[in-house]
């Protein structure tokens, strides 16, 4: 089964407006969507969850070692005309939005680039607009959006992070699907995110495990 649509991810244009991004639709095709979202845990809680510390099942396994994988960091690089060959990678997941979630900012600068793919079918529930991420033209206004995404069907959206990368989303709570991969610059602040994140999984899978 095709778990990524790399063609798509090709073909898209690289959209300007409010920053440079790509936006690809079913980047993750119907069928494989499906089994990566029946291998998905429940998650009870917010925040970002190391891969390593939840229980996935093979589908979904297999798509965070895609994720991770030298193809798709080839093709971001070329179509961002960036260097990442050395970067390191981080990937995160996140099953739940609560009240405080998708306040506007800008993502952290030991990012050099940011992933986001939504694993989440499309309903009604994402009718509102509530949840949709928006990329914005400032950091003070919410409604002042150029673009905004559902966070639904395999929808991949990657960005070169900037200090004018502004987005956030109108208030979900509830389940909120979303793998989240960087590629980090090779500074302390990007060793010390990622070292936060490993202790972070050994500490949940300690939780787990208890």
């Amino acid at each position: 089964m095709q778990v990524l649509d790399y063609d798509a991810l090709a073909a898209a244009p690289l959209a300007t407006a409010p920053f440079p991004h790509l936006l690809v639709p079913d980047f993750v095709p119907a069928a494989a969507l499906a089994a990566v979202v029946a291998d998905l845990p429940p998650i009870a809680k917010g925040g970002s969850f190391p891969p390593g510390s939840l229980t996935l099942g093979p589908a979904a396994r297999a798509l965070m070692g895609e994720m991770e994988g030298p193809r798709l960091r080839a093709a971001i690089a070329a179509r961002l005309d960036l260097d990442l060959s050395g970067a390191p990678t981080m990937v995160t997941l996140r099953g739940r939005t609560g009240p405080r979630d998708g306040r506007i900012h800008c993502d952290s600068v030991a990012k050099l680039v940011t992933v986001l793919l939504y694993l989440n079918q499309a309903t009604d529930a994402w009718a509102a607009h509530d949840g949709c991420l928006r990329l914005l033209r400032g950091p003070d206004d919410l409604e002042d959006f150029a673009v905004e995404v559902p966070p639904v069907n395999g929808t991949l959206l990657v960005f070169a992070n900037g200090p004018t990368t502004w987005h956030g989303h109108k208030t979900f709570v509830g389940p909120r699907y979303s793998l989240q991969l960087n590629y980090m610059t090779t500074d302390a602040k990007a060793r010390s995110e990622l070292r936060r994140h490993r202790i972070s999984a050994f500490v949940k899978r300690l939780t787990r495990a208890a």
